[in-house]
């Protein structure tokens, strides 16, 4: 039999470095969240003081206890936004650090502060007060990149360039048409963000640990103090809901999902070959041995966020899935996805509102690539059935013989002589040369939505008064 002090220093050293002290160490670390929850100080303490109000209102604890509650709350409120105020990994999360504060600066009344409630209905409304406040945030700044395509699409209206599938040329539009594609997507996920919003609009104080509680509280008074429009209504799902962060991170990754979109298109439209655009320097970088190189880097940085956040809404989404009712401790892991993905979004859509609005649009290059690729052919089919009276389908026919001899010369559609055309079909009159620019195509896509100038000023004027 070895000895007991040998065997006890063996089995110290199997769990490593930071863990010398054994499972005890282990289990502040894995336990302990006041490392991410200190983000929710505010929420806390709001809420704590709507509870306390409450209680008193109620008669449940007297007023001259609410208000050293409230006077300690208010204190503390300010020692943490003045970087005073302490936190210890030992108190475990933001609630009892707060609390642990509070009886040190009032004594025995901060013990009252915990009447019928539970640390499973404070952190429910800690995090969802804190994630609506981030919708607001994130509505307010979708409003701004609205605004700024905008003013891109209107000063753009008539600004001629190649419409692509597959990334192909296909069509002409205009490059206002283009932005407002944009304005659309993230007016959707503006939209998104406001049915979030309604659909969390519920107060969870009250629940308690997941039965509600024997106390005669007022849930009503505390849900319109904390500005929500009326209580949960259901204690066990309440502790157990986290529906709120994960339409968050799910509208966060769709709206990345567009602001990646947008900058792979900024990243291909600044190359050389393509040359539609150029970024100033604020959102660009240059390279370290190649000078003549300019480096999209905001528009790289905004498209990989995309990653980060959707990967935030896989890993919240698989630890909720197989979670029995009511609370687990696996709910802890919900905080530090959406305050990262929140972070990573804000960021994102500031840098593309920034880059929309610097963009240095280079009309000449769009106009010069929207004739190519043969992008009028539609046209000329369009024209065939108009005109001519043929089936589309046999328009279709004609049209792709006329791409043919096009290639064969190596010439436009638009370079191609009437002679040329009409050995393609007799019917063809040189009318069909106003059709063929692509300035007489964009205008001609007069249908509702279209890329006609007209058109998307249309559009444009019906965003901005919604706007």
């Amino acid at each position: 039999m070895g000895d007991g002090t040998s065997e006890t220093k063996s089995s110290n050293q199997m769990w490593g470095g930071r863990f010398a002290q054994g499972p005890a160490a282990i289990m502040e670390e894995i336990n302990a969240s006041i490392g991410f929850d200190k983000k929710l100080f505010a929420q806390d303490i709001r809420g704590s003081i709507a509870h306390a109000t409450m209680l008193a209102h109620q008669g449940i604890i007297s007023t001259e206890d609410k208000d050293k509650i409230v006077h300690g709350l208010d204190t503390i409120l300010s020692e943490i936004e003045s970087g005073q105020f302490e936190f210890s990994r030992r108190l475990e999360d933001i609630h009892m650090n707060v609390e642990a504060r509070l009886a040190t600066l009032i004594g025995p009344a901060a013990g009252r502060l915990h009447t019928a409630r539970s640390r499973n209905d404070q952190v429910a409304l800690d995090f969802r007060l804190w994630v609506k406040e981030e919708l607001q945030k994130c509505e307010k700044m979708l409003t701004d990149l609205i605004a700024a395509f905008l003013d891109r699409a209107e000063e753009h209206a008539e600004t001629v360039m190649p419409g692509f599938t597959h990334l192909q040329t296909a069509q002409p539009v205009t490059f206002g048409h283009h932005c407002m594609a944009y304005v659309e997507m993230f007016g959707r996920d503006r939209s998104r963000v406001r049915h979030a919003i309604e659909h969390m609009d519920e107060s969870p104080i009250g629940a308690a640990a997941l039965a509600g509680t024997g106390f005669p509280i007022d849930r009503h008074m505390t849900a319109k103090a904390l500005g929500f429009r009326e209580p949960t209504r259901n204690s066990i799902d309440t502790v157990s809901d986290r529906d709120f962060a994960l339409e968050f991170l799910s509208i966060a990754s769709i709206c990345a999902v567009h602001l990646s979109r947008l900058a792979e298109e900024i990243v291909i439209w600044s190359t050389p070959q393509f040359g539609f655009v150029r970024l100033s320097d604020a959102f660009s970088t240059g390279s370290s041995i190649m000078p003549q190189k300019k480096n999209p880097d905001a528009a790289e940085l905004v498209r990989a966020k995309t990653g980060r956040i959707n990967g935030s809404l896989v890993a919240l989404l698989t630890v909720m899935k197989g979670l029995p009712l009511a609370y687990s401790k696996d709910m802890q892991e919900d905080k530090e996805q959406v305050f990262d993905s929140a972070e990573s979004l804000e960021l994102a859509i500031a840098a593309m509102t920034g880059m929309v609005c610097d963009l240095d649009v280079r009309a000449d290059r769009m106009k010069a690539a929207a004739g190519s690729g043969y992008s009028t052919a539609t046209d000329l089919a369009d024209w065939l059935v108009r005109e001519a009276g043929l089936p589309f389908r046999d328009a279709h026919h004609v049209t792709g013989r006329a791409v043919a001899l096009a290639e064969q010369k190596a010439c436009e559609l638009a370079e191609l002589s009437l002679e040329d055309l009409q050995a393609i079909h007799a019917d063809i009159t040189d009318k069909v040369f106003d059709v063929l620019t692509v300035e007489a195509s964009v205008a001609s896509r007069t249908s509702f939505g279209g890329t006609a100038p007209s058109e998307v000023r249309k559009q444009i004027a019906w965003w901005r008064a919604r706007n």
